[in-house]
């Protein structure tokens, strides 16, 4: 701490957080090394920015042409193929959130899960997340189980749901589906 002339008050008050901080400190120690605890350090709307900027930037450096989506259905259009980027950090129960997902005008999500050390990915078509989200693969968010406003995907990353295993998760292989999906639509 700065040398500076506190009262002694603050300083008693600053001892005792300084104390109380080790039992907090805990769950974050993943994150302090990490390339992403500037991330994980930002509040949640401006985590779910910095990630669509993150996919933007990933998908143009595969050289997939990346603009803005003209309407709020969707956040990006990749090569055509209109995409919802949502994002999650690592909970400290080791799963990802993916929340409001809802039945916009896009045809795949793209899913990014950051971890400490690890990111993980996938590329999920809206046909899919629908017929989860009716089976409850997806449950529903904010209004219960009869919720059909806002859905949220929670995938544990060392053991996802069945339906998503045809995908591991891995970047790399999340940029071979999205480019199959981008030559699907280009031939269909």
């Amino acid at each position: 701490m700065k040398n500076l002339h506190l009262d002694e008050g603050v300083r008693e008050i600053i001892s005792i957080a300084e104390d109380l901080r080790s039992n907090y400190r805990s769950h974050d120690l993943d994150w302090i090394e990490s390339p992403f605890a500037w991330i994980k350090a930002l509040p949640s709307r401006t985590v779910g920015k910095v990630c669509e900027q993150l996919i933007e930037r990933w998908c143009t450096t595969q050289n997939f042409d990346v603009s803005p989506s003209p309407d709020s259905e969707a956040d990006r259009i990749i090569s055509g193929l209109r995409v919802e980027i949502k994002s999650s950090t690592l909970w400290k129960s080791g799963i990802y959130k993916f929340q409001q997902l809802r039945d916009q005008a896009y045809d795949v999500v793209i899913c990014l899960g950051v971890s400490p050390h690890d990111v993980h990915c996938w590329i999920l078509p809206k046909k899919v997340i629908l017929e989860q989200w009716k089976t409850g693969g997806i449950r529903s968010q904010h209004t219960g189980r009869q919720g059909t406003d806002t859905a949220w995907l929670s995938v544990n990353p060392s053991n996802p749901q069945i339906w998503l295993t045809p995908q591991d998760g891995r970047p790399t292989n999340a940029i071979k589906i999205l480019r199959q999906f981008v030559e699907a639509r280009h031939q269909g």
